[in-house]
């Protein structure tokens, strides 16, 4: 079953669900039913009449009684005054909302589909009938709160979720691989593994590192700078706020406000504020939601000479969004992040290599964080032939941009799908996704084109022939965040980091307050040769120190009692091993080093 067929499985099925909750509930409001990825959802109005978890299965239960009674979806239309007064009849509040919407849209009719006894308004399209829905090829998995529209100054409803697939196979290959995926969750590792937490009183969306989750970004990060060092590029550094006159300039103030924060108001101290002082000279500033504009005002610091391109600058700069608290999520959404932002400012000539030297650079990073390069999706956002006039730049610059990425994601042989009506308003893009050990994809790296600044800031240089032109500016993201890339890695290793990336490559356990002593010069000798090391000296069991070091996933352990303080052999239990194998001090030392050599 393609893609397009399956999506239209999961859409009928959702109507099917709200079949049975009619039944079962014959009161409910019906708003919208939509697929999703992995299945579909519906949103309801129960009122006082509530639903919870335990009714689930019986929803689940009743769709599969009227699946078998192998019903047609039979489509129907009706003018948009008929529908509005039929679902006043039948007190569907929500229906008449969406339909007075679409009549103000210019719609003079809209389109029903019924099931049995059931109709519900809807666009279509849809199975033919319920003989297409394979018996246990779906079930209904969850429910959650969700607010009319999306906005919270609505109502909140109860949206319930199914998952389903074309066959009973591929639903039980999706649940082997969700428990996979909840074993792996890099929330519940986060905690596990004492890496990161977030706390409500600092802020939600913000997270805390603690000392082995700040190591661990502190090895990437390393990593980022040698590579980019190396790559040819540059670094450069910028504040976390801005003037206000910087974001209207950039067009940050009126095209993304949505998801800035309100000005900080400059003029006066908190102590002044408390006071209630008059501010006698005030400034506005907003927390950064980009670095760009930053790295154009560096450009525009001196005149620019055609010689000095490309101009390669980089910088991991925390930026900050609003994201509503219902929608943050662990690492993977949150309102304070790190970009590791580039920005490649070169000549027309050099836009070709630039592009390429990004991809290579790309697909570099990927594999050496042990990701499957042959796995990363990519898609190539155009700007469509419709709604032109909300795009920055001309025609002519539109399809020199869009033809020169569509080469290059040809000549790199990228697995690339064109997406018409994709693009950012500034310019098209080329957006990396790259699947998991189990099958999930994640959105990373970015290479975009940017028509937008160079225009707004009146960014040019000094050509060859001594006259004015504007170069053109490339953004790229390579990790997007690093905070959704330590999300992704944690869930790819499930904590099992290579030794190279582990905050803790080895832990040394005391047996007794005899041994601590020697423990920690043994410590103090891997930590001259670079290697990370943590030593449990508490008052526990042994029994109970190694039970807590597996749960840690350190890669080595080392247990210390007198045979080993009189010794020069370790007795080393790897990661994942029950068996202790003894070896030698310095060739456990050399056997780390080499290890962590891809690192250095």
């Amino acid at each position: 079953m393609s893609d397009k067929n399956l999506k239209i499985l999961r859409h009928s099925l959702s109507h099917v669900m709200a079949m049975a909750i009619k039944e079962l509930r014959p009161n409910v409001k019906f708003a919208i039913g939509p697929a999703i990825e992995n299945g579909f959802y519906y949103d309801f109005d129960f009122g006082d009449d509530k639903m919870g978890e335990e009714d689930l299965k019986k929803i689940e239960k009743k769709m599969n009684f009227l699946i078998k009674q192998n019903f047609k979806f039979e489509r129907s239309e009706l003018g948009i005054d008929k529908a509005i007064d039929k679902e006043k009849k039948n007190k569907q509040d929500y229906k008449i909302e969406l339909l007075e919407d679409l009549k103000k849209d210019g719609n003079e009719s809209v389109s029903y589909y019924k099931i049995g006894n059931f109709e519900d308004l809807c666009a279509g399209p849809h199975i033919e009938s319920a003989k297409e829905i394979k018996k246990g090829s779906f079930i209904i998995n969850k429910l959650a709160g969700a607010y009319w529209k999306g906005s919270e100054n609505n109502k909140m409803l109860t949206r319930i979720y199914g998952v389903a697939f074309n066959t009973r196979d591929k639903l039980e290959e999706y649940k082997k691989n969700m428990k996979e995926a909840e074993k792996r969750d890099h929330r519940k590792l986060g905690k596990e593994l004492d890496l990161f937490h977030i706390d409500e009183k600092v802020g939600l969306g913000l997270p805390l590192w603690h000392p082995k989750g700040a190591m661990l970004w502190r090895l990437i990060e390393d990593y980022w700078y040698r590579e980019h060092l190396k790559g040819g590029y540059n670094l450069v550094r910028s504040p976390h706020i801005g003037n206000r006159a910087l974001w209207e300039t950039s067009g940050h103030w009126g095209f993304f406000n949505d998801s800035m924060y309100p000005p900080i108001e400059i003029g006066q101290t908190l102590e002044e504020k408390q006071k209630g002082s008059k501010v006698k000279e005030s400034e506005e500033y907003l927390l950064k939601p980009m670095n760009c504009p930053f790295h154009i005002q560096i450009y525009k610091n001196s005149p620019k000479s055609y010689r000095e391109f490309p101009l390669r600058w980089a910088e991991c700069g925390t930026v900050y969004r609003f994201e509503k608290k219902g929608e943050l999520s662990g690492l993977t959404r949150v309102r304070g992040f790190t970009q590791d932002d580039a920005h490649i400012i070169c000549r027309r000539d050099q836009v070709e290599y630039e592009l390429k030297k990004v991809v290579d650079f790309i697909l570099h990073i990927f594999k050496s964080f042990g990701f499957d390069t042959n796995l990363i999706n990519v898609y190539l956002s155009l700007r469509g032939s419709n709604k032109k006039e909300k795009y920055a730049g001309d025609d002519k610059g539109w399809e020199f941009t869009e033809n020169m990425l569509r080469k290059v994601a040809k000549d790199k042989k990228l697995n690339f799908t064109e997406e018409e009506g994709e693009a950012a308003f500034y310019g098209p893009k080329l957006d990396f996704k790259l699947k998991d050990c189990i099958g999930r994809e994640w959105q990373c790296s970015t290479l975009q084109f940017d028509f937008n600044l160079p225009e707004r800031f009146n960014m040019t240089y000094i050509n060859s022939k001594g006259d004015n032109e504007k170069p053109y500016v490339l953004h790229r993201a390579l990790f997007g965040s690093f905070e959704r890339f330590l999300a992704l890695l944690i869930e790819q290793y499930a904590g099992n980091f290579p030794i190279w990336l582990s905050p803790v490559q080895v832990k040394i356990i005391s047996v007794g307050e005899n041994h601590i002593e020697y423990c920690q010069k043994l410590a103090d000798k891997f930590k001259l040769q670079g290697i990370r090391v943590e030593i449990d000296i508490s008052g526990e069991t042994v029994g109970n120190k190694i039970r807590k070091s597996i749960k840690e996933k350190n890669p080595y352990m080392l247990v210390v009692g007198d045979k080993e303080m009189n010794s020069d052999d370790l007795m080393v239990r790897d990661r994942g091993s029950e068996t202790i194998r003894k070896i030698k001090r310095n060739d456990f030392i050399d056997e780390i080093k080499e290890k962590m050599n891809f690192f250095r």
